[in-house]
């Protein structure tokens, strides 16, 4: 099959040719169609209780992640010119396209009570702008006076204040995003130039947009740095640039081809699709170095370039689609998860390692037919002297110290356990960013003044409409509130109880000790204000309907408790809920019929990513059950599938341990790693095990022969691979996420040690277990094409050159 294979594509290159050439303009078209998601992916399951609640609470409530803050700390900024300026800011800012609202100090309303119409009505604190600072000063009074806005807009213990910009969230979730948050920026950066205040940014909309746009720049970074590296790396090989030209063409073909799928299939680019192209370089040039590398080996025994290439073809064709295989179980195993960026990240990866597979395997032979036959000296690299040196080194470690080598990996073992043991699942809101990044500096200057800016949210059922218009319910809602602000880690709550204190105190004129509740004498007055003002046409009484509806569902049975909390990471969040929060709730609302719901976009996140990592843990046994049907399938033998599998084990415990050591939380990012290095790691071990399992039967199963050639020959094109791979995942290592940098760094590592796993570890247990008893029957039919022992003259006979170059020629 796979020398026929190798004439078809050899005497039909033209057809093929020109095929690939309008199947690779189709998908460049088609690639130029691709969209950068604008959201955070959903990780949780749609069916998941909390997430269904979620949507629930969406739909009543409205969004919850759509504000966008900008923060300042600096006195001067009452100063009366730079307050002119921060007025004409928030202004200007209102009118920006895709933003629904600005809550600033400039444009604080405040209660006030109307005895003639018995309502209240929103009455600007700035009706109109101050002429001097004394005006100034005596309006600032006022706002301080606002116990409604303390916490929320400006900090009561250090001064700082903010703008709270509403979002479209129909801006937030498109390609124009980008547009409006640089002119947000723009803005907000000429105000700082003016007034030499400096200006802190905060909320999801900036958080989504700033990753979104490091994950463009980041994909075009690893795309052009892994080329780069790749075609320094295939020059030191080979020493001639056909050999660094063509596999990185072959390559780039295979990536328009991934980001045109990705069209085609409806994807958008996220933080880990964003990966793919990089990634897909970095694995199909593997598969060229393999086809060059044999194919100068076979050229130096046959001289002969379509004879060379043709015996390539068949003697490492399949063996070369295992390995591919392999490689791709450790992403489709995302493929089996509901989550939708796994699912995605794991189908655009797999089908387009196959097309890497298929494209090398046709253009490979059909590129190196027509150009020159190699010269002596790009033929070198067989020789190398330091590999060569280095195999030697292998051979005897496995030979003669085998004993040294099983200790040396049980003392390995037992400390990289050690080193699981110390690994910690932990995730973060903006988890992959630098600590030094200035999202997470700006993020902790809203932290240390207003003790967070991440959406956190409570719902309180009283079980009955009309429930919250009895006094003792909004009683126990008041008493939960004042808990709440005892939290360091949550800034002052906002509520229908909030609206109904600052109702109260603008029903007492404004005096801030009646910022509280109304009670039983008050309560008939106060409700019978706020029913006649939401009654009121105009803007008062459209304030008040929107306020009720952002915090009271229709039939007034349920209310919304809308808080912000810092990022304080997944732990700590559960601690904070579970072991404070919920106790507390339990204790105020017990035996009262209403119940309490926990809610809101951090803790989905955060439970997304656990969600995520428990799934990827199942995917990873996933993968080591279908690396081992492969195994299986290729050697039919158990045996097999042990020699194959431990090693890799091996090679997974030792990354863990590594983890523990050095701190890498476990996080969807690192969990990523294990299922995708079992896939590569694979690839070696089936690798040797099936120039192994010839050797054995072309040396007379004499064991210790047969590993010395399986190392001298297949060790390496297996240390090429590896360096290929090691270089071109180290590129991840200058990415600004945590994440993927770990994820470079982890699969650098992994890569390493699998150089000892498969070339030192796993032929000792060859030479071990492997006794070369005559009984013992090797099934050939699965590796019969990788024989190097084969007599050439029958190829001379089955191939008949003659006939083959006359069908090239034509």
């Amino acid at each position: 099959m796979w020398r026929n294979l190798a004439l078809f594509v050899i005497k039909n290159r033209r057809l093929l040719v020109g095929l690939l050439a309008v199947i690779t303009v189709f998908m460049a078209w088609e690639a130029r169609k691709i969209e950068m998601t604008y959201d955070f992916a959903q990780v949780v399951s749609p069916d998941d209780p909390d997430m269904v609640y979620f949507q629930r609470f969406k739909r009543k409530f409205g969004e919850d992640g759509n504000v966008l803050v900008l923060g300042m700390q600096d006195s001067s900024v009452y100063q009366l010119g730079n307050f002119n300026e921060l007025r004409m800011l928030t202004d200007t800012l209102s009118k920006v396209e895709g933003v629904n609202g600005v809550l600033g100090v400039t444009r604080l309303p405040r209660l006030v009570k109307d005895t003639a119409t018995q309502t209240f009505r929103a009455e600007p604190i700035f009706r109109r702008f101050p002429r001097s600072q004394v005006e100034l000063d005596s309006l600032m009074r006022v706002v301080n006076s606002q116990e409604f806005y303390k916490g929320q807009l400006i900090s009561p213990t250090t001064g700082a204040t903010l703008l709270a910009l509403t979002m479209d969230p129909k801006y937030l979730n498109s390609s124009r995003r980008e547009a409006v948050m640089q002119e947000i920026l723009g803005h907000a950066e000429r105000f700082q130039q003016k007034t030499g205040i400096k200006m802190h940014y905060a909320g999801l909309p900036y958080v989504r947009a700033t990753m979104t746009t490091k994950v463009a720049s980041e994909m075009k970074l690893f795309v052009a740095l892994t080329i780069v590296m790749m075609a320094l790396t295939l020059l030191m090989f080979f020493r001639t640039w056909s050999a660094v030209v063509f596999p990185l063409l072959i390559v780039l073909i295979v990536v328009t081809w991934c980001i045109g799928s990705m069209v085609l299939m409806g994807y958008k680019i996220n933080l880990l699709t964003g990966l793919i192209p990089s990634i897909i370089i970095v694995i199909g040039i593997p598969n060229c170095t393999y086809l060059l590398s044999r194919y100068h080996y076979d050229y130096r025994k046959s001289g002969n370039q379509v004879l060379a290439m043709a015996r390539v073809v068949r003697k490492i064709g399949l063996v070369t689609l295992m390995n591919n295989t392999t490689t791709a179980i450790g992403f489709v195993v995302f493929c089996f998860t509901n989550i939708a960026i796994l699912f995605q990240f794991g189908a655009v990866a797999t089908i387009n390692i196959f097309v890497a597979f298929a494209v090398s395997f046709i253009l490979m032979p059909i590129v190196f037919t027509i150009l020159p036959p190699p010269t002596p000296k790009q033929l070198e690299h067989l020789e190398a002297k330091p590999l060569m040196k280095l195999l030697e080194f292998f051979d005897y470690l496995v030979l003669e110290r085998r004993r040294t080598v099983y200790l040396t990996a049980l003392a390995l073992l037992i400390l990289a356990s050690f080193g699981v043991t110390k690994v910690r699942s932990v995730s973060y809101m903006v988890d992959d960013l630098p600590k030094d990044s200035s999202v997470n500096s700006d993020l902790k200057f809203f932290e240390q003044h207003f003790n967070g800016v991440m959406p956190l949210e409570l719902v309180v059922d009283t079980g009955k409409a009309k429930g919250l218009l009895k006094l003792k319910n909004l009683e126990r809602i008041d008493r939960l509130e004042n808990f709440l602000r005892t939290q360091p880690v949550l800034t002052t709550p906002v509520s229908v109880v909030t609206f109904l204190k600052a109702s109260t105190q603008a029903f007492y004129n404004g005096s801030p000790e009646f910022y509280r509740l109304p009670d039983k004498s008050e309560s008939n007055y106060v409700f019978n204000y706020l029913a006649r003002s939401q009654n009121t046409k105009g803007s008062e009484g459209q304030l008040t309907s929107k306020l009720l509806r952002s915090f009271t569902d229709s039939t007034m049975r349920e209310a919304r408790i809308s808080l912000k909390i810092a990022d304080i990471g997944s732990h700590n969040l559960d601690t904070l809920l579970n072991n404070r929060i919920q106790p507390e709730i339990d204790r105020i609302f017990k035996g009262t019929g209403m119940e309490v719901k926990k809610t809101g976009t951090t803790i989905i996140f955060t439970k997304g990513n656990e969600y995520l990592i428990g799934t990827l843990k199942s995917s990873l046994l996933h993968a080591f059950l279908l690396v081992g049907v492969v195994v299986l399938i290729l050697f039919r033998s158990i045996r097999a599938v042990f020699f194959t599998l431990l090693p890799n084990f091996f090679t997974l415990l030792l990354t863990g341990g590594i983890m523990g050591y050095f701190g890498i939380p476990l996080k969807p990012s690192t969990a990523l790693i294990f299922s995708i290095a079992l896939g590569i790691d694979g690839d070696n071990s089936i690798h040797l095990l099936a120039k192994f399992r010839q050797e054995m039967a072309a040396n007379g199963r004499r064991v210790k022969a047969a590993i010395s050639t399986t190392l001298s020959e297949a060790g390496t094109s297996m240390i090429y691979t590896s360096i290929v791979l090691f270089l071109g995942f180290s590129v991840f290592a200058f990415s600004e996420f945590g994440g993927t940098k770990a994820l470079g760094l982890l699969m650098s590592a992994s890569l390493l040690i699998t150089n000892f796993s498969n070339l030192i570890l796993l032929p000792c247990l060859l030479v071990t277990f492997e006794h070369g008893k005559d009984e013992d029957v090797i099934d050939q039919t699965g590796i019969r094409h990788y024989d190097d022992n084969y007599h050439e003259e029958d190829d001379d006979l089955e191939l008949n050159l003659s006939r083959m170059r006359k069908g090239i020629a034509s």
